[in-house]
């Protein structure tokens, strides 16, 4: 069981990091704060990001429960 669960983390873990580098940068520093991102924040997003977004959040869940089990395990186990 530990070692499935630990296969499901490293799974989530690198199909988090794909996802999180396929977002599209939102922020342009100091500029943005002061009105310089206006015309690029006029533009809704589109269901694609919308789509990305829950997926991402839909891994970041299953990357949060897999390490809430791996730390139930171990506890269970009485390693650590």
């Amino acid at each position: 069981m530990i070692i499935a669960t630990s296969i499901v983390l490293i799974l989530a873990s690198l199909l988090m990091v794909v996802l999180v580098l396929m977002h599209k940068g939102k922020g342009g520093g100091l500029s943005d704060m002061f009105g310089g991102g206006i015309s690029s924040s006029l533009g809704g997003s589109s269901v694609v990001e919308r789509n990305l977004d829950r997926l991402t959040i839909g891994v970041g869940v299953v990357w949060f429960a897999s390490i809430a089990v791996l730390a139930l395990l171990f506890k269970h186990k009485g390693v650590g």
